[in-house]
């Protein structure tokens, strides 16, 4: 395993969530460099093609913008084919010499299909429609499975709940958030 593979993203929780016919999508909006807060409102989600395709973003700013970019090229490439433009973007990121450098973790999805994407070529679908990444993605995922698996909530205030408790424990994790639903 090299190095970058055992790098923990200091970075920010983003969480995305798939249920009842919704897309939901939150972030907190912290940006820090090492251990000061650059910026408390940063926005790290973003809806793409025409507003059917949602991302957030967790690492490097300039690095996860560049990647941004990349995917929505992608995006439109393949007229909005979300498993089709995910699977071409992790081949570029893992063989383009100038992407692999870049690092940042991203969640991408639709109403039908949610995937999280890393440097290493990973293309990641998890089983049960949730995702989080950044350094308080651990706490966001395990607040958000507790409540989808014991609550009636719907997605958006799940997504909220799971930011707001990652806030609370992760100190690169703040409580301006950024959500975003389809």
């Amino acid at each position: 395993m090299d190095s970058k593979e055992n790098k923990i993203l200091h970075s920010t929780t983003v969480v995305g969530l798939i249920k009842d016919g919704k897309a939901v999508i939150g972030s907190d909006g912290q940006v820090t460099f090492g251990t000061t807060v650059l910026k408390h409102t940063a926005k790290k989600i973003r809806k793409l093609y025409n507003g059917t395709v949602l991302t957030g973003f967790a690492g490097g700013t300039a690095d996860a913008f560049a990647l941004l970019q990349r995917f929505e090229e992608k995006l439109d490439a393949t007229r909005g084919q979300l498993y089709r433009s995910v699977i071409e973007f992790a081949k570029d990121w893992r063989t383009d010499r100038y992407l692999r450098r870049l690092e940042a973790m991203m969640i991408v999805m639709n109403k039908e299909k949610l995937f999280v994407l890393t440097g290493n070529g990973d293309v990641v679908e998890p089983d049960d429609n949730l995702a989080a990444i950044g350094s308080g993605g651990p706490y966001a995922l395990a607040a958000a499975r507790a409540l989808v698996e014991t609550t009636n909530l719907d997605a958006k205030t799940i997504v909220e709940t799971s930011l707001k408790i990652a806030s609370q424990i992760c100190i690169y994790t703040n409580s301006e958030f950024t959500i975003e639903e389809l």
